[in-house]
């Protein structure tokens, strides 16, 4: 267990640019940590060019309150996503349910599906819990 706990702890040496500064850095995944970089570099260049600030500090702050408001748009759109999911989720075992019902009011108990070895028993999850297997589906 140490061992691959190492293993994933290890890091390798990168260098990356950013908004014209090389900064070493170390990280377990290099190639992604160039795509944050990159990330980085792109949104500093994108506030410098749309204001008159010369100033990197000022440039850094602007774009990390971008990079900021991009990622809280974001975890709300997933939060409505996951809302939405969930909503979608009740409806259908809602239908689900309502099918299930209509089958077991149109299937009288001699028609419904039975085990070959206990004629009087459906056959499902239980076995023996006496219900159709519509119902069992719920």
């Amino acid at each position: 267990m140490a061992e691959s706990l190492e293993v994933r702890l290890a890091t390798t040496s990168v260098s990356v640019d950013i908004y014209d500064q090389t900064y070493h850095l170390r990280a377990s995944d290099p190639d992604y940590v160039q795509k944050l970089a990159a990330m980085v570099d792109g949104k500093m260049r994108a506030v410098s060019s749309n204001g008159n600030t010369v100033d990197s500090l000022r440039v850094a702050v602007l774009a990390a309150i971008n990079i900021a408001d991009e990622l809280l748009r974001l975890q709300e759109h997933a939060r409505l996503l996951r809302g939405s999911m969930s909503e979608t989720q009740t409806t259908l075992r809602s239908r689900a349910n309502s099918l299930s019902g209509l089958l077991d009011s149109v299937l009288d108990p001699e028609h419904r599906y039975h085990d070959h070895d206990h004629d009087d028993v459906p056959v499902g999850a239980g076995g023996s819990t006496g219900q159709s297997l519509a119902n069992q589906l719920r």
